[in-house]
C-alpha cells in the first residue's frame, strides 16, 4: 500500500531523516519506534506533506504522492493524528469532526453529509453526537478520541496515529489500543502508530520499525525487535521495558 524509499529530510544543516525505506503492507499494523528526536514524527510529516522531501520518494497505492499537498494527499486516502490535540475549543465535539470530514474528502457535496458522517465516526469511537458537547468538558482520553474521529471522518485507507496512548493511564490505554486494533480489522484501515509506551504496542502490531538519528536501524516482528541488541542498546535500555 505504502512505499517509502529512500527519504530525507534536511533542516539548514541539521539531517533529520536520512536515507529511510520501509514499504506498509494493506491491513497490517506497523509500528514506528525511537528515542525522541528520532525522526519519527518527521517521516510522518514527510507522507502527509506538512514537509516536503529533500531526498527519495513515496508511493501510497502505485501513485507517486512525493510533493504533494497536505490536502491532496488526504483526499487520497491518507490521514493522520497529531501528538498534541488542537481541536477548535469554540465548537462542539460534532462540529469539530464535521469539518473535517467535509474539507477532508473531496467525494462529500454538502454540509449535511459531513454531519451525517461526523456522528457515525463519534459513535464507533464512543464519544457523544450531539451538537451541544463541548471540547472543554473533554478530558486527555476525550482528546485523543476527537483527534482520531477527525482523522477518520476523512475516510482513510492508510492512518498515521502518532502517541494515541500519551498522557493517558493504564485503563485508557488499553482502550485506546483496543480501538486502534478494532479500526484495522472492522473498518478495514491500514495504520502506521508511532508510540513511546511499548508495552501496549507490541501486544497490537504485527511488525515494528526502529529509527534512532534519523536513520532505520532494526525492522521485523514485535519479539524480534524486543531481542534486538541494537534496539536494546540505543533506545529501550533492558528487555523489561518491552513488558
Amino acid at each position: 500500500m505504502l512505499v517509502v524509499d529512500s527519504i530525507s529530510k534536511s533542516f539548514g544543516g541539521f539531517l533529520a531523516v536520512n536515507r529511510v525505506s520501509f514499504e506498509v503492507q494493506e491491513g497490517e499494523i506497523l509500528g514506528l519506534i525511537g528515542p525522541n528526536g528520532s525522526g519519527k514524527s518527521t517521516v510522518f510529516n514527510l507522507i502527509s506533506g506538512a514537509h516536503k522531501v529533500t531526498g527519495g520518494s513515496i508511493r501510497f497505492e502505485g501513485r507517486n504522492i512525493t510533493g504533494l499537498t497536505p490536502d491532496k494527499i488526504c483526499h487520497l486516502g491518507i490521514a493522520r493524528t497529531f501528538q498534541i490535540p488542537r481541536p477548535f475549543k469554540k465548537l462542539s465535539l460534532l462540529e469539530n469532526v464535521t469539518l473535517s470530514a467535509y474539507f477532508g474528502d473531496d467525494a462529500l457535496r454538502s454540509p449535511e453529509e459531513a454531519r451525517d458522517r461526523a456522528r457515525k465516526v463519534l459513535e464507533i469511537i464512543g464519544l457523544p453526537t450531539d451538537d451541544r458537547t463541548e471540547v472543554t468538558t473533554l478530558g486527555a482520553a476525550g482528546l485523543k478520541k476527537l483527534e482520531l474521529a477527525r482523522a477518520l471522518s476523512t475516510q482513510p485507507r492508510l492512518l498515521l496515529a502518532d502517541e494515541s496512548l500519551g498522557g493517558l493511564d493504564h485503563q485508557e490505554m488499553e482502550q485506546a489500543a483496543d480501538t486502534l486494533n478494532h479500526i484495522r480489522t472492522e473498518l478495514g484501515i491500514t495504520i502506521v502508530w508511532v508510540e513511546h509506551i511499548m508495552g501496549v504496542l507490541m501486544r497490537v502490531v504485527d511488525r515494528v520499525m526502529v529509527l534512532d538519528y534519523g536513520e532505520k536501524i532494526a525492522e521485523g516482528l514485535p519479539k524480534e525487535i524486543a531481542n534486538d541488541p541494537k534496539v536494546i542498546e540505543v533506545y529501550l535500555g533492558n528487555q523489561q521495558a518491552l513488558a
